[in-house]
C-alpha cells in the first residue's frame, strides 16, 4: 500500500493503476469494436500520409544530393534555414504576400459563404435549393489550370472579352496581366467563386440542425425575417464560423501553388503580390533541386501555423470556450 503511494507522490502510476487502465481499454474495445474498426482506415491513412513522411524532415537539416541520398548526405545544420533568411527583402515579401492573400480569401470566403447558406436556408422551394447547391459545389471540382485559361480568354489583352467591352463603351484597355494589385482582386474573386459554394453547403448543413422552434417562436413574437436572421440564424452560425475560422488560420503561411501557377502563369510582372512562399520556394529551390531548403521552408510554415492556431484558440476560448478546438 506505502509503495502504491510512494509511485502517486512521485508521479508514477502504480501497477494496480495501470492494469485497471488497461483491463478499461479492453472493455471499450469489447464494447465499440464497430466503432473503433470504422476508425481504422482513417487511423491508418493518417499515419502513412501524416506520420510516417515527417521522418523526411530530416532533410532540414542535410545538404541534400542524390547521389548520398536522404540519410547518406551530409548535415548542413541550419544553414537552410540561413538561405531563407538571408535575402529578408523577397523572404517578407513571399511572407507578407502569402497572410495578405490567405487573410482576404478567408474573410471573403466566409462572408459569402454564410451569406449564400443564409439566402439557402430561407428559400422554400428545395428543388431549386437542390439544383442551386449542385450549381455552387461545381467549380470546387475544376482545376486552377483551367481556371486560368478562362480568365486568360477573360483578360487578355489583345483579344480578351473585358478589354473588347472596355473598347466599345469607350473605355481604354487595361493590360490586367502587368497589374500586380489589380490581380489581387482577380484571385479574391476567383477564389469566391471556387470555394464559396463548397463552403456555404457546410454552414447550410449546420443551419437544418437549428431546432425550428427558435424561428417559430420568434414569427409568433412578430419578428421580421431580417430580425430573425440577425438574432437567431447568424449567432447559431457564430460557433462554426470559429470553428472553420481556426482550421482555416493553420494554414495561414501555406499558399496554393497550383492556383497561382494556373492563374497568373508565374508572370514575373505580377509577383510584387503574387510571390507567395510557395512560388518562392518553387522558383528558388526546386527548380534546383534544394530540397533541403524547400522542407526548411515547409518546417517553417507548419511551425507558424501551429504557433496561429495555439494564438487564435486561446481568442476564441475568450470569446466562448466552447467554441474552442482544444
Amino acid at each position: 500500500m506505502m509503495q502504491e503511494a510512494t509511485s502517486e507522490t512521485q508521479g508514477i502510476p502504480s501497477p494496480g493503476i495501470r492494469t485497471a487502465k488497461a483491463k478499461s481499454f479492453r472493455k471499450s474495445l469489447r464494447k465499440d469494436s464497430s466503432l473503433y474498426l470504422l476508425a481504422l482506415p482513417g487511423i491508418i491513412i493518417l499515419i502513412l500520409f501524416a506520420y510516417l513522411p515527417m521522418s523526411g524532415l530530416i532533410l532540414v537539416f542535410k545538404n541534400y544530393n542524390f547521389n548520398d541520398g536522404i540519410f547518406g548526405s551530409p548535415w548542413a545544420g541550419f544553414s537552410n534555414f540561413e538561405f531563407f533568411f538571408s535575402s529578408m527583402e523577397d523572404s517578407l515579401r513571399a511572407t507578407r504576400n502569402t497572410v495578405m492573400l490567405n487573410a482576404l480569401y478567408m474573410l471573403t470566403g466566409t462572408f459569402f459563404s454564410v451569406a449564400i447558406a443564409i439566402i439557402l436556408n430561407e428559400l422554400r422551394s428545395k428543388w431549386f435549393i437542390k439544383i442551386t447547391q449542385s450549381v455552387m459545389f461545381f467549380p470546387y471540382f475544376i482545376s486552377w489550370i483551367i481556371i486560368g485559361a478562362i480568365l486568360f480568354s477573360l483578360l487578355d489583352y489583345d483579344k480578351g472579352i473585358m478589354n473588347q467591352l472596355l473598347q466599345t463603351f469607350g473605355f481604354s484597355q487595361v493590360d490586367w496581366y502587368s497589374s500586380p494589385w489589380l490581380f489581387v482582386i482577380i484571385l479574391v474573386l476567383a477564389n469566391i467563386w471556387k470555394s464559396a459554394g463548397y463552403g456555404a453547403i457546410i454552414y447550410y448543413a449546420v443551419l437544418q440542425g437549428i431546432d425550428t422552434s427558435y424561428y417559430e417562436a420568434a414569427r409568433i413574437d412578430g419578428a421580421s425575417r431580417w430580425q430573425i436572421i440577425t438574432k437567431i440564424t447568424v449567432p447559431m452560425l457564430i460557433p462554426s464560423i470559429i470553428l472553420m475560422t481556426l482550421l482555416g488560420i493553420g494554414g495561414m503561411l501555406k499558399g496554393d501553388l497550383s492556383m497561382i501557377m494556373g492563374v497568373t502563369f508565374l508572370n514575373p510582372l505580377l509577383l510584387p503580390t503574387t510571390d507567395i512562399i510557395d512560388v518562392y520556394v518553387y522558383r528558388t529551390a526546386i527548380r534546383s533541386g534544394e530540397f533541403g531548403f524547400a522542407s526548411a521552408i515547409t518546417l517553417y510554415q507548419s511551425v507558424f501555423g501551429f504557433i496561429l492556431v495555439l494564438v487564435a484558440n486561446k481568442l476564441a476560448g475568450w470569446y466562448d470556450k466552447d467554441s474552442k478546438l482544444f
